[in-house]
């Protein structure tokens, strides 16, 4: 073989090699790059749709990713890093289906059907166990331990509280005498939602009457709740206040139209019963901030239900704070705030009838 053949198949038995070490280093380096991006495009649609999840598998309104979630996504790509999207026990539960139902008219109605520890009396201005005087609405309510809002309501038929007019012969609700009544508020934090019980602690039954949508405390790391609301069992208190506009009082030191603070109605925390992160003094529950509309009327201000913008309190629509308030203060009552609604301590056999 001539010396020019011999160097022409040389090179291109060179050139032939270096184009398939090219092309495997590519394809190569291809995979590889395809490998490590792939999670981060599939990782978190996944993430997010199982937050999203949480609040269509529900009847209330749609809720925004929890926090940490969206944190974790936001830490992924800015790290080039995937999420782990594996089943976690806090979502596990959360393809359960939760209580829902509506039994509060079942207190106030005085046809049927009824709760079985309320009953319609008769009103009568003279009563064999008050002698000397005329009984008034408001010694009904203390009598039968049931405040003057739940009499008010039950009389006009209707959410009215403030009108208590009564006279000979007028028909309401009150809770039997006979029945040892007391209530239990469950508060799920990562899905913003309050459900009422009613607890017959004698028969050691519990009625389910109502669920709610609240508002909660600020993210804080720094807290064993991840919120500044807290997670415990509190007891409530019985310093309640009822506020209406242009009436003032103090808070963080500074005189204030309590409106537009603590909307219309206060229920406070008073003592740490179990499992609680903080003490109970400066919480409670709340109605939402009252706030001038656009005609420039102050009215509530509801675009913090379902989302975390307090300074910890529970806070409630209007009409669901004046409806709590009604049935509450009069008798004991237990709040308890939980991460998770399969994570509470229920008292009592729950009936559903």
């Amino acid at each position: 073989m001539t010396f020019p053949k011999f160097l022409v198949i040389a090179t291109a038995l060179l050139f032939t090699t270096i184009g398939v070490l090219a092309f495997f280093k590519t394809g190569k380096t291809s995979s590889k790059v395809k490998t490590e991006a792939t999670p981060i495009a599939v990782a978190i649609p996944i993430l997010l749709e199982r937050e999203v999840q949480v609040a269509t598998q529900d009847p209330s309104p749609p809720q925004v990713a929890k926090p940490a979630a969206v944190k974790e996504a936001v830490v992924a790509l800015a790290t080039n890093s995937t999420i782990d999207v594996s089943p976690r026990p806090e979502n596990i539960e959360r393809d359960r289906p939760l209580p829902n139902t509506d039994r509060i008219y079942q207190l106030f109605n005085k046809g049927e059907p009824k709760l079985p520890f309320v009953e319609t009396i008769t009103y009568k201005s003279r009563v064999s166990w008050l002698k000397g005087r005329p009984a008034w609405l408001s010694d009904y309510a203390s009598h039968y331990s049931s405040s003057r809002h739940f009499i008010a309501r039950s009389l006009n038929g209707k959410p009215d509280y403030l009108r208590q007019n009564i006279a000979e012969g007028d028909t309401f609700n009150v809770f039997r005498k006979d029945k040892n009544i007391n209530f239990h508020l469950l508060v799920d934090t990562s899905r913003c939602k309050l459900w009422l019980y009613a607890i017959d602690v004698d028969a050691n039954k519990r009625f389910l009457l109502k669920s709610y949508q609240v508002g909660l405390g600020r993210p804080d790391g720094q807290k064993a709740s991840g919120l500044l609301t807290p997670l415990g069992k509190y007891s409530l208190g019985s310093k309640v206040m009822s506020y209406e506009p242009k009436m003032e009082g103090h808070h963080n030191g500074q005189k204030v139209e309590m409106v537009r603070i603590f909307g219309s109605r206060w229920i406070p925390f008073e003592k740490e019963v179990t499992g609680c992160t903080v003490p109970a003094k400066g919480f409670g529950i709340h109605g939402v901030p009252w706030a001038p509309n656009k005609a420039g009327v102050l009215a509530e201000n509801c675009s913090s239900l379902g989302k975390y913008e307090g300074d910890g309190c529970v806070r409630l629509a209007t009409a669901d704070i004046e409806e709590l308030f009604a049935i509450l203060i009069t008798k004991p009552t237990v709040i308890e705030l939980v991460n998770d609604f399969f994570e509470a301590k229920l008292p009592g056999i729950e009936i559903t009838e």
